[in-house]
């Protein structure tokens, strides 16, 4: 499933965001032991991260959490005993409000995908699809404010997008398109801005001229809708 262990530092084929002030506090969460020490081993030296929990269950996750300060990252498998982390994700960012999830799973389906959004994950990513360093710069990402899919994930979400036009296709300009098509695959923002040759405020005029037109109040919104197939 996972390659060899690489070392921590491996360049990751993109741009990382901006370095942290201190180590992210992360959590993981996978009930696969093989699976959840491969994680631990690398992510848990990465210096970008403090692993304060490593559990295989929801239940020992909250356990762990009274002895230690909350996480500011999750790394939240979907299918586990007990109660499912599509399950606790409302208690958990209800509980800590400040927390970015970042889910994983084995099912890529198209519902799996929309209600892990719409409980307030920030990115998704498919555990036989996603390398260890994409892990890191998944987490990376969500913790710096973007919205992360795998590549599988984002073409299946992209798949939605129906070639007949719709009321939207007439409202939306092609620019605007543009920078929907960016935030739905999973960019950040700003490197729909790279992409574009835009500026970062120009990009971000777009996604406000977006959620008008869409009739969305955020990205998690939005994405939710690319997941049901309704852009």
């Amino acid at each position: 499933m996972f390659p060899s262990l690489p070392p921590a530092s491996s360049p990751l084929g993109s741009v990382l965001p901006p370095a942290p002030t201190g180590p992210l506090r992360l959590a993981i969460v996978e009930d696969d032991a093989t699976v959840r020490e491969l994680l631990h081993q690398y992510l848990c030296r990465c210096p970008e991260f403090s692993c304060v929990a490593v559990v295989d269950s929801i239940e020992a996750l909250w356990r762990e959490l009274t002895f230690c300060l909350p996480p500011q990252l999750l790394l939240l498998d979907l299918s586990l005993p007990g109660e499912s982390g599509l399950e606790a994700l409302p208690s958990l960012l209800a509980q800590f409000p400040e927390l970015h999830v970042l889910v994983q799973t084995s099912n890529d389906a198209a519902d799996t995908i929309y209600q892990a959004l719409r409980q307030g994950a920030r990115g998704f990513v498919v555990k036989s699809a996603t390398p260890l360093p994409a892990y890191r710069q998944a987490l990376l990402d969500v913790a710096a404010g973007g919205a992360v899919m795998s590549p599988s994930v984002a073409r299946k979400m992209l798949e939605y997008f129906t070639p007949v036009p719709s009321q939207e296709d007439y409202l939306l300009s092609e620019r605007e398109r543009q920078v929907l098509e960016g935030l739905v695959a999973g960019r950040t923002e700003r490197q729909v801005a790279e992409q574009l040759g835009l500026s970062p405020a120009t990009v971000r005029t777009y996604v406000v001229r977006l959620y008008e037109k869409l009739r969305v109040a955020n990205k998690a919104e939005l994405l939710a809708r690319a997941a049901q197939g309704k852009l």
